[in-house]
């Protein structure tokens, strides 16, 4: 099992999505850990039943959400098996405690290393901010290889202060950086050397909360995109959402106070998640 890590929109599911893509015959696994519905690319989709999906290449995807230990369980039913395993954690997740709950399953699933991925841009003023910083750091400290994201949108200021925090926090990874070398370096054997019986993590300081909100009908989703990124209460939503005046369905993307607008199928279902700080004073416009 390789885990996959990182803060609330690093790129986690793009970069599953992208392995996925180029699987090269292997039967993986995915495990994913979502406060939204599962985000695996729909032409990557086979077959769903309930919680377990069917993806090309002979791969799966099952949701865990609170349940690990069930879910790895399912992994141990399938037939065949699959080769390796990959765990998608949620935004606010420390790796080192699932990786710890991995190593008490048993012997035939062995944690390979955890890959947790920084967004650029955005690190920076993350490691600035008390309320976030704290799970950031120990996030980075738990990885055996950051992925380092979101280079494009950064400037030089950024990445190079992004590259000496990782520098900083986490000790002994290899840093990478978006290149064709990604998936050979998530998927290698050899991506730790740790034992994993140093897998530890102490308590989690970190604390929020996620509603979904589905509006009666089109609005202006540019200005309640806008709302939302200008509310410091809100770290990340995405979804869907029905666009004035026409009502064609556009998918929201929004990280911090970042976000994208893009034309969406529009056989999906509309609503948004949103995340956002527990008992923040500040008002969100949904």
């Amino acid at each position: 099992m390789t885990i996959i890590a990182g803060y609330l929109g690093a790129g986690k599911t793009t970069l599953i999505n992208q392995i996925l893509r180029n699987a090269n015959g292997q039967r993986l696994a995915v495990l994913v850990n979502e406060f939204g519905a599962l985000p695996i690319d729909a032409d990557l989709i086979e077959a769903q039943d309930e919680d377990l999906i069917a993806l090309a290449g002979g791969c799966v995807c099952c949701s865990y959400g609170d349940d690990l230990m069930l879910a790895l369980s399912k992994m141990r039913t399938l037939d065949p098996k699959p080769d390796h395993v990959l765990l998608e954690t949620s935004g606010v997740a420390l790796p080192d405690k699932i990786a710890a709950s991995v190593g008490l399953f048993g012997k035939d699933i062995q944690v390979l290393g955890v890959v947790v991925l920084a967004d650029a841009e955005g690190l920076p003023a993350q490691l600035q901010d008390n309320y976030l910083a704290d799970t950031i750091t120990r996030q980075l400290g738990a990885a055996d290889l950051v992925v380092l994201t979101k280079t494009d949108l950064a400037t030089q200021d950024q990445l190079n202060a992004s590259r000496f925090s990782i520098g900083r926090h986490a000790r002994g990874a290899t840093l990478v950086e978006n290149s064709s070398d990604i998936l050979h370096h998530v998927l290698s054997p050899d991506i730790s050397q740790r034992s994993p019986a140093v897998f530890d993590a102490g308590p989690h300081h970190i604390e929020l909360t996620s509603r979904t909100f589905t509006p009666p009908g089109p609005v202006d989703a540019h200005a309640l995109a806008q709302s939302l990124a200008d509310t410091d209460a809100v770290v990340r939503a995405k979804g869907h959402l029905m666009n004035e005046p026409d009502g064609a369905l556009v998918t929201l993307q929004l990280v911090g106070k970042r976000f994208t607008l893009t034309q969406a199928d529009p056989a999906l279902k509309p609503g948004i998640v949103i995340i956002e700080k527990k008992n923040n004073t500040a008002s969100t416009a949904a």
